[in-house]
């Protein structure tokens, strides 16, 4: 909790990436949660990991031993073999008990515009799990606008768009929340004034707040308290939205 606000950081990474060589893991995480005043994070693998099964494992290990302080997110490539990438997904879903299944475009390039996509999110609404992508970095497969398709293919099935897009592409954010009652906005990697601009146009109820790294967490959090907006929608942001849509509980 921070200055009387119950924090939920819906966007961390644990393990290794081999990609940018970052490393985290459980007790560094909760150091980083304990000094920040962060009360509940999702760990989600990195997107470029040696094992997806092992990097799923150490974060269903860390689920089991911190049951309280984490939730646990499968990223699998979607360009490998369709029955290993079910097979493990199911894994992770029935053994792991994960509700969020994680696109990375950047680095797991995907057309979801296309129909050929529509295994991934059949198998997340199959699951009863959440889909959230990163947006914004790694254009064009990444670009927010992009998830309008899927979003009105699968009504039931909530999709978060990661970083809003980033500030390049938080209007296409916007406008896919405006027409998608179905996808919800993580404001990670947003200047405070673009929470503002997002605020403007979609309900506090359909956004959260996420760090993405460690080194984000102070600024990540501090922009949506000192933000002057009301204590209801940092409430949203900042707990309630995450524990209705990730964990299934309402404040």
């Amino acid at each position: 909790m921070k200055n009387g606000y119950s924090i939920y950081d819906t966007h961390t990474h644990l393990g290794e990436a081999l990609h940018s060589g970052r490393k985290q893991d459980v007790d560094g995480m909760l150091r980083s949660m304990d000094s920040h005043g962060v009360d509940r994070s999702l760990l989600i693998p990195f997107p470029v990991v040696e094992d997806e099964a092992a990097a799923h494992d150490q974060i269903a290990a860390a689920v089991r031993a911190h049951p309280g302080r984490f939730a646990g997110a499968a990223c699998l490539h979607p360009h490998q073999k369709r029955r290993r990438f079910l097979d493990e997904l199911k894994r992770c879903a029935e053994e792991h008990g994960f509700r969020v299944l994680k696109l990375q475009p950047q680095y797991q390039p995907l057309n979801v515009v296309s129909e050929r996509s529509d295994f991934l999110f059949e198998a997340a609404v199959k699951h009863g799990m959440v889909v959230l992508a990163h947006t914004g970095t790694g254009a064009p497969f990444a670009l927010p606008s992009l998830f309008i398709m899927p979003a009105r293919r699968f009504p039931e099935l909530p999709i978060i768009l990661g970083h809003s897009g980033g500030s390049v592409y938080v209007g296409e954010a916007i406008v896919a929340a405006s027409v998608c009652p179905n996808i919800h906005i993580d404001v990670s990697s947003l200047m405070p004034h673009h929470v503002g601009e997002v605020l403007a146009n979609v309900s506090s109820d359909r956004l959260m707040a996420g760090s993405d790294l460690p080194q984000s967490v102070e600024a990540e959090i501090g922009k949506i308290l000192t933000l002057d907006i009301p204590d209801a929608d940092k409430k949203n942001i900042l707990w309630n939205t995450a524990r209705k849509l990730i964990d299934r509980e309402s404040e």
